[in-house]
């Protein structure tokens, strides 16, 4: 008898804008919220994905993704789940530094250009962020469910995009996930497929498939 295919689609959603983004290094410290227009960007994307039948929603445990999550989440009669796996980039020494403090650091220009070898001082590598992505998501497919919202950072959002594409995540910073975005990767039994990258506007799953 032939093993049913399984196949997941993913909804990886970057939390709202909060007072950090482009400013500093939030990393994992505790007690940044959702600014004012973070609100109303998960607000119009809570709207732009109503219409999409999601079986989980799974959040990073930080204050940002969980107030995200907790927006996709309403009207719909899901808990909201919280896993680490999903969690930002462990910055290590460089949390709550500025990207003004940061721009003459050797480590972090190095860091920058060569994500796959250099390790954030007291922190994580980019490797390490994509291998724990990507094995949750495959830890999901595995159980069977259609359709999953994964809301985490920018960061991790694409470094497993760069896993499922085969790039290096020397590679990452090539494109970009704005708050409060959506891609969406499928995966099967016979790989990923990345079908939406970045998308802020209203959402329609059929013109990501």
């Amino acid at each position: 008898m032939k093993a049913k295919q399984s196949m997941t689609t993913f909804l990886l959603i970057r939390h709202g804008s909060c007072f950090p983004v482009g400013r500093f290094l939030a990393g994992r410290a505790s007690g940044v919220h959702l600014d004012e227009a973070g609100k109303k960007e998960v607000l119009f994307l809570e709207e732009s994905i109503r219409g999409i039948h999601l079986d989980e929603i799974i959040s990073s445990p930080l204050e940002r993704t969980v107030e995200t999550a907790e927006a996709v989440a309403r009207g719909r009669g899901l808990e909201v789940k919280i896993r680490d796996e999903i969690n930002e980039v462990d910055c290590g020494e460089w949390t709550g530094k500025s990207f003004e403090e940061l721009s003459g650091n050797a480590v972090w220009i190095a860091f920058n250009r060569f994500r796959s070898a250099v390790r954030i001082p007291g922190g994580e590598m980019m490797i390490e962020v994509s291998s724990r992505m990507s094995r949750f998501m495959e830890e999901k497919r595995r159980e069977g469910k259609n359709c999953v919202a994964i809301v985490s950072h920018g960061d991790p959002i694409r470094a497993v995009i760069s896993h499922c594409l085969g790039l290096p995540v020397d590679f990452l910073t090539r494109f970009e996930i704005k708050t409060a975005s959506v891609s969406v990767i499928t995966l099967s039994d016979y790989g990923a497929n990345l079908s939406c990258l970045n998308h802020t506007g209203m959402f329609n799953l059929a013109y990501a498939s």
